[in-house]
């Protein structure tokens, strides 16, 4: 079997708990980074194997490891034989297609949200699965690609009064989640310059290109609202949990990330009405513009019509028709021409047709 599938539907047949790696392969090299610290001292290195952090399991610290790239399924086999987590929670981490969720298990928590962000000046969203889970002395991040987004979460722990160096893991998890969600703002920033600027071109010179972005805005919004709406119920889950692992006082700072959630799920939702009335508007300047173009045209054939009856008339091929002979028929003729056309202009132009 292939190291990684492409799409969760290959695995069908495989028993449940299956460690397949399901998601886009980067091409990197799987990286573990272990940061350990307390009030008194701060440690980062990069290990690798599993079997380096088993000694973390005496001392007195809390130690966060970050595992960058999921094609190594025997890092994440590891972690489930060494610590004690369930084949199917191993499974969920492996497959990047998760549905944010929340799972409470005794000993651990289990979290998965989307990391998003814009891949370039186009409007083209990079979607990357971040699974936590968080034990008593450890929390293990799963990424699938390295990048900058826990760069602030290191400077944060610099500081040796700082919250995040005294606390527990549950208060390193909300750091995590919270500058994951944070991201989401630079997003919606984007989202509402690109918005701005495809109303404008709307009001006045809408073509192809603006529907081509519209539609692009309305796939993207679907893909966005699948990523940021189940946030509501994590959080509230996690608001609600038991667990031991939990403590009050950071149940108030997950509160502060569901308000963030809220935020970006409206902005969402918002966007979503905003491109339907854009497409509407579209579809409409675009008619209004076919029907002033047909307007134009029609005039033109009116004028025209009773020009063509004349010449047809006197194209005809009989050979007693008196006006033929006359001397001043041609430019009366004419005349009539012109004086028909001037007439329906000045008609048309009464009736504000023109």
């Amino acid at each position: 079997m292939a190291e990684s599938l492409s799409y969760a539907s290959e695995k069908s047949g495989l028993p449940s708990g299956s460690l397949v790696h399901v998601g886009e392969v980067h091409g990197i090299e799987n990286r573990i980074t272990v940061i350990d610290y307390n009030p008194s001292m701060l440690e980062k290195r990069i290990i690798k194997s599993i079997e380096d952090v088993l000694p973390y399991k005496q001392t007195d610290t809390v130690t966060w490891v970050n595992i960058e790239g999921l094609s190594d399924i025997s890092i994440i086999d590891a972690i489930g034989k060494h610590f004690g987590i369930h084949a199917l929670v191993l499974e969920d981490i492996l497959n990047t297609h998760q549905r944010p969720k929340f799972e409470d298990f005794n000993d651990y928590l289990y979290i998965v949200l989307k990391a998003l962000s814009l891949s370039d000046d186009i409007f083209d969203v990079d979607y990357e699965q971040v699974s936590l889970l968080v034990l008593d002395k450890f929390v293990f991040s799963f990424k699938e690609k390295p990048d900058a987004i826990f760069d602030p979460i290191l400077a944060q722990l610099g500081n040796e009064k700082g919250r995040l160096r005294n606390f527990g893991t549950d208060y390193l998890a909300y750091v995590i989640m919270d500058t994951v969600v944070d991201e989401y703002f630079a997003l919606q920033d984007a989202l509402d310059e690109l918005i701005e600027n495809v109303e404008d071109e709307l009001l006045s010179t809408p073509t192809a290109k603006t529907l081509k972005t519209i539609q692009t805005i309305k796939r993207e919004l679907i893909f966005l609202r699948r990523s940021v709406s189940p946030l509501r119920e994590l959080l509230v889950a996690i608001q609600r949990s038991d667990s031991h692992l939990l403590h009050e006082r950071t149940k108030r700072y997950f509160g502060d990330v569901y308000d963030h959630a809220i935020r970006v799920i409206e902005a969402m939702e918002s966007y979503r009405d905003l491109i339907a009335g854009m497409l509407d508007i579209y579809l409409s300047s675009v008619s209004n513009k076919m029907n002033e173009t047909m307007k134009v045209l029609t005039v033109f054939a009116t004028i025209f019509i009773p020009l063509t009856f004349i010449a047809g008339v006197y194209g005809m091929n009989f050979e007693y028709m008196p006006e033929l002979k006359w001397k001043w028929a041609y430019p009366a003729l004419w005349m009539l021409f012109i004086a028909i056309s001037v007439f329906l202009l000045g008609y048309f132009k009464k009736k504000d047709w023109l």
